[in-house]
């Protein structure tokens, strides 16, 4: 038996990346309906393995973060310590049992920027082929209580 679901992604960035306004925001969460949840972040490095595992036990079958490209963080090192609570997530879910690969970082170019849109793109190709998530509560209606209270973060 398969599921036929489609996969949630809980998508972190921060808001100095290429076109990540609010009207962007808006457009990519009218795009993908509610297959996506869209967190911005003042800068990655406010970005917490609590965060990321809450997104993965709450909203979503994966949860990443998009960053500046590494070196060019307006807040000098955001970019490297997202980096290392990343990886820190990673090794979380490998421990009780999860894919790694349910959590990630993507950061972007100096010389090819990319906008969130291309982002989010990229990665939903990549989390389609990942099954449900077992730690996701499912409710028996499909209906999340964030999706009722947006606060959870």
């Amino acid at each position: 038996m398969t599921d036929s679901r489609k996969r949630i992604l809980a998508l972190f960035y921060c808001r100095n990346i290429p076109e990540s306004s609010e009207t962007d925001r808006q457009a990519i969460e009218t795009a993908h309906g509610q297959q996506i949840r869209l967190f911005p972040l003042p800068c990655s490095g406010r970005l917490e393995p609590m965060h990321l595992l809450r997104a993965l036990e709450e909203v979503a079958d994966a949860a990443y973060l998009i960053t500046c490209p590494e070196g060019a963080c307006r807040y000098f090192e955001g970019n490297r310590r997202a980096k290392m609570r990343v990886e820190r997530t990673r090794e979380i879910l490998a421990a009780i049992g999860l894919e790694p690969e349910r959590a990630g970082i993507v950061m972007g170019s100096k010389e090819a920027p990319r906008t969130l849109a291309q982002h989010a793109a990229e990665i939903f190709d990549k989390i389609s082929q990942m099954g449900p998530s077992p730690a996701l509560k499912r409710p028996a209606n499909e209906t999340f209580a964030c999706e009722k209270r947006r606060d959870w973060l």
